[in-house]
């Protein structure tokens, strides 16, 4: 939910604000740059645009499988959003493609347990199995929820979809003409590059290997 909505209007000068403040922090403002670069977002009737279309969400499981994450179509509403095994996926484009990026930044002996093992998530209804689960303490798993955030709203931008508006639902820019608000971006940025999760543009670093997955199911190899 975003705190402080922008104004449409003030978009511009919210991002030209935000990308001010990330000067001598060249991969920060690379990851922000592909990010600002999908405002405004595109129409329905244009290549790519719209909004959690049904190709957004067959792009978001084919993300899934590309890195050998199984999926179900059914609700998480059901159980859970992530129950060890299959992430399910009868929900928005953004949510796949976040629920993605928990398994990429969760450690790998977590990927087993509910929901990360980092207690019930907002879909997740059977929450005394998740809870159960959970291994990290609130601080760490807000920081993961944060590394997340972010990798989800990139991977996002490298799928052809509108990341700035999970950007700003997840309050990324939230006083942003504050530099403390750019700081925690940079800090996270800076943290997802250092674990290998992206390149110094930006970009996921299983990008490629998503491009090939993607290229093969295209072409009914």
């Amino acid at each position: 939910m975003i705190l402080t909505p922008i104004a449409i209007d003030d978009m511009p000068k919210a991002i030209a604000a935000f990308d001010a403040h990330l000067d001598g922090h060249a991969q920060a403002r690379a990851a922000f740059r592909r990010i600002a670069a999908t405002w405004p977002v595109r129409p329905d009737d244009e290549p790519g645009g719209g909004v959690d279309t049904p190709a957004h969400r067959a792009d978001a499981v084919q993300l899934a499988h590309a890195h050998g994450i199984d999926t179900l179509d059914e609700p998480p509403s059901r159980s859970f959003m992530w129950d060890g095994k299959v992430i399910r996926t009868d929900v928005e484009a953004t949510v796949i493609v976040h629920e993605v990026a928990h398994w990429l930044c969760a450690a790998p002996e977590r990927r087993t347990l509910i929901d990360y093992g980092l207690g019930p998530g907002p879909e997740t209804t059977a929450r005394k199995e998740a809870r159960a689960d959970k291994r990290l303490c609130f601080e760490d798993c807000m920081h993961e929820e944060q590394q997340t955030s972010l990798l989800g709203v990139l991977w996002e931008v490298e799928l052809g979809q509108p990341g700035i508006l999970a950007f700003l639902e997840q309050n990324w820019m939230e006083h942003w003409e504050r530099s403390s608000t750019a700081a925690f971006f940079i800090r996270h940025a800076e943290e997802l590059f250092a674990r290998g999760l992206i390149d110094a543009d930006g970009r996921p670093t299983t990008a490629r290997a998503w491009a090939d997955a993607r290229k093969k199911v295209l072409e009914g190899v």
